[in-house]
């Protein structure tokens, strides 16, 4: 059986972890296969989106697979390697991510999702990182995105007691952009995802680095990086492209109307 699917279907990729009977936990073999569908998608010029997603309504990922690790050390808690951990390759992937949190996403799961441009959620989605609880160190990013992305406090409360963090509360606190009935959860990101194959391929990837980079930097640098890039991008754009596009925004909404 196959420990990752991949779907391509319109311009959209779909990735779903698929260890169910192990609540998707991340084993090695399940990380090489994640890694090389990620690498599969970014090569494939007909691809805009991704989603990734977990098998079942349990669980996204509960993480690293605590019983492997035991056997073969802590080594995978700090690659950082794109062939083989997950958490990079989904960092380097060049198109947007979407995470679809069907269900718990524990410690390394958590990491997963953060590693996700989007996230949205079903209404069975817990979020926990529960390093401390087990004396390991985050090692794909968790200590340092977190209070970036929910803030200091929420973020030191979360990791120092190990408490699960219930989906609308993460959606109250910026961690997810929304949140779905189970049924409905795959079928939104699929209809976000659409929406962003309606954008040149090329420019998202573009966009993207642009947002994610000034993100990393304090604003004035940001700023300076935005005018770095955009300064040469726009030079090139004509502006028959420009009123090509708006056109194509306006004729867009006349159909949305119905």
């Amino acid at each position: 059986m196959a420990l990752v699917l991949l779907d391509k279907t319109e311009g959209v990729a779909t990735i779903t972890l698929n260890r169910p009977e192990a609540m998707n936990a991340l084993s090695k073999a399940l990380r090489l296969e994640l890694c090389a569908a990620c690498q599969d998608v970014t090569n494939d010029q007909n691809i805009h989106a991704l989603i990734v997603t977990g098998t079942g309504e349990r669980a996204f990922t509960a993480g690293l697979d605590l019983k492997e690790l035991g056997e073969s050390g802590l080594g995978p808690a700090n690659d950082r390697d794109a062939s083989t951990n997950p958490v990079f390759a989904l960092s380097e992937m060049p198109i947007p991510v979407i995470g679809a949190i069907n269900g718990v996403a524990i410690t390394g799961g958590f990491e997963l999702a953060l590693a996700c441009d989007i996230r949205i959620a079903s209404i069975n989605a817990r979020f926990a990182d529960t390093h401390a609880r087990v004396g390991i160190t985050p090692g794909w990013g968790l200590s340092q995105k977190l209070s970036r992305f929910i803030g200091l406090s929420r973020a030191c409360e979360l990791s120092f007691t190990g408490q699960f963090l219930d989906a609308g509360t993460a959606c109250e606190w910026g961690l997810v952009n929304h949140v779905y009935e189970p049924d409905q959860l795959m079928p939104a990101a699929r209809d976000l995802a659409r929406d962003m194959t309606t954008i040149d391929r090329d420019f998202l990837a573009v966009y993207k680095n642009l947002i994610l980079t000034g993100f990393d930097r304090n604003l004035a640098d940001g700023m300076a990086y935005e005018n770095e890039i955009s300064l040469p991008y726009n030079a090139g754009v004509s502006m028959d492209e420009v009123e090509n596009r708006r056109l194509a925004i306006i004729e867009r909404g006349r159909k949305l109307k119905g």
